[in-house]
């Protein structure tokens, strides 16, 4: 009997447009980098994000990089950032000499805390190192609490860059995340609640600081007869194909937060009632895309772990994921300053969080599947 389709973590939906605009680059031959989508992509998304500026890219870690760039990052620069986060939030200012400090996540959103994060200002103060830039991190889709954390950065006049690449579609106050930093950026990776294949967006409402940032995007070549350099730049754009891609998934985001939102809600109910078990919070005045339904599980009161679950999926071909490995726990990063919130709540998350499958187009009997050998494994 053929083994059953594998059931993703969050593999690519695509709408059914999205080969209109590839067919459109084609007949027009806008086949190589930039062109009418890519103008457009950017606008779109800018508009999206309530935004005035945006720049389509080859990766959300390209933006974080140009970003970095725009502040100015220097060997020796302190810069703040949440401990429990994907490398790639952090490593372009890592390889421009910038030297991370870790904060710990709030319980209560499982982002960066607000009482961490202050106390890690205060400590910089007293020594005279004021760091160059914060960058806040939207775990999951969920927004950070910015009404806590943009006022401490503010006051001291230290820019956020704001790592949205896990929630476009999400709102804070109703406003989307990406328009609360100096820059924020979304990813658009396969495996994103939208995605282009592989891309990413820088977004910010400093048109002058975007205009830079494109022109160090492809390769920093100015106005002139040949080819001249004042500067180095990069080779960061994001092709018209890409970008005609992602036209058409934009117009289904609020679809796609929707059915994540849904599918969501229907694991609550199917696995609220197990003992142990505790799904991410919402913060209030949020409006989390729920890109992955995460939960945490207590092996004191559940009689398992979340290793033991996920090896119960992978043994029906299902994937899922343990949490984020925090920064702070990472080789690389062994040393580095980490400021807890109260105990080690991003360690605690890591070691008995869970990622379960959540694409958009999860079938009802996928999902029922994946719930009922969850409920199993806790049995």
């Amino acid at each position: 009997m053929p083994e059953r389709e594998r059931i993703y973590l969050s593999p690519p939906h695509m709408g059914g447009r999205e080969m209109e605009y590839i067919q459109e680059a084609f007949d027009t031959n806008w086949i190589a980098p930039l062109g009418p989508h890519v103008e457009n992509f950017e606008r779109e998304c800018a508009e999206a994000a309530g935004v005035k500026a945006a720049l389509a890219l080859v990766s959300g870690t390209a933006a974080v990089h140009l970003a970095a760039k725009a502040l100015d990052i220097k060997p020796g620069d302190l810069f703040f950032c949440s401990s429990l986060t994907f490398v790639a939030s952090l490593a372009p200012l890592v390889q421009m000499g910038g030297v991370p400090v870790f904060i710990d996540s709030d319980p209560d959103s499982w982002n960066i805390s607000p009482q961490a994060l202050e106390r890690a200002f205060r400590d910089a103060e007293s020594s005279g190192q004021k760091p160059k830039a914060v960058i806040l991190v939207n775990l999951y889709g969920q927004p950070c609490d910015m009404d806590q954390i943009l006022p401490l950065c503010g006051e001291r006049g230290v820019p956020v860059i704001e790592d949205a690449a896990e929630s476009a579609g999400s709102l804070y106050k109703g406003r989307p995340t990406g328009s609360f930093g100096a820059f924020g950026f979304y990813s658009f990776n396969g495996n994103k609640i939208i995605t282009t294949s592989g891309g990413g967006m820088l977004l910010s409402d400093d048109e002058e600081a975007i205009a830079k940032a494109r022109f160090r995007s492809t390769q920093a070549r100015e106005k002139a007869p040949w080819y001249q350099h004042s500067e180095l730049g990069y080779n960061f754009r994001m092709s018209n194909i890409l970008a005609g891609i992602g036209r058409a998934q934009l117009k289904l985001l609020e679809d796609r937060v929707a059915r994540r939102r849904a599918i969501f809600d229907r694991y609550r109910k199917g696995l609220g009632d197990l003992p142990g078990i505790s799904f991410m919070p919402e913060s209030p005045h949020s409006r989390s895309n729920r890109w992955l339904t995460t939960l945490t599980v207590d092996p004191g009161l559940a009689g398992t772990t979340n290793l033991k679950i996920m090896d119960a999926l992978a043994r029906e071909n299902i994937e899922s994921r343990s949490v984020w490995k925090p920064m702070h726990l990472q080789p690389v990063f062994m040393g580095a300053k980490y400021y807890e919130h109260d105990g080690d709540q991003s360690r605690r998350l890591f070691e008995n969080g869970l990622c379960l499958p959540s694409g958009s187009n999860l079938s009802l009997e996928d999902q029922a599947l994946v719930i009922r050998l969850v409920r199993g494994a806790i049995r």
